[in-house]
């Protein structure tokens, strides 16, 4: 317990898990992107609130690979998580594509860390993490997941406590572009 204006409260501790993958086609499908400092800010904006741990997950094509924006986020306070992507070729499609799952790492570090908060904000829309969603509510974790319609999976949406469509928050994480594109005279 704290004190706040003279009255105790209870600081909420939080973890933040982002799926990076999965993120960056939600963000591409939208049209826009969020920025990481932004959702930090957002997220933890209630003085009740405590940022324990934010991770950040992604897959990477060498191990270079977005290196300035991962050292941006670890400036920023995240844990990153990398895996180098595989590529995989589709029968059907006849196409290749590549992938980098980190869904066990995801709930590896989710569990690894339950007992340093009391609430997750997942970003992903991936289905896969339904059960382990369904585990951590029966620890007393409050879960919010944030994604995009048409980018979540059914099972995840009824799984968590709390659904936060990306657009619904759009103003409070957008990128913000500081550099205008127009020359002035």
């Amino acid at each position: 317990m704290s004190i706040h204006s003279g009255i105790p409260f209870r600081r909420d501790r939080l973890s933040i898990f982002v799926d990076g993958n999965n993120m960056f086609y939600a963000q591409q499908k939208n049209g826009w992107f969020f920025d990481p400092r932004r959702v930090l800010s957002f997220f933890t904006e209630d003085p009740s609130v405590k940022l324990v741990n934010a991770f950040w997950y992604t897959g990477l094509k060498d191990t270079q690979d977005q290196r300035g924006f991962r050292d941006a986020l670890i400036s920023l306070g995240y844990t990153v998580r990398t895996k180098i992507l595989k590529e995989y070729y589709d029968d059907i499609s006849g196409k290749y594509s590549q992938k980098a799952n980190l869904d066990i790492e995801i709930v590896v570090d989710m569990f690894n860390t339950v007992d340093q908060y009391d609430r997750v904000v997942l970003f992903s829309g991936d289905g896969d993490f339904e059960r382990a969603i369904e585990l951590l509510r029966s620890k007393s974790t409050h879960i919010t997941v944030v994604s995009t319609e048409g980018m979540i999976a059914r099972e995840l949406r009824n799984a968590t406590d709390r659904y936060i469509d990306l657009n619904d928050i759009r103003p409070a994480i957008e990128k913000q572009d500081f550099y205008s594109t127009e020359q002035t005279a």
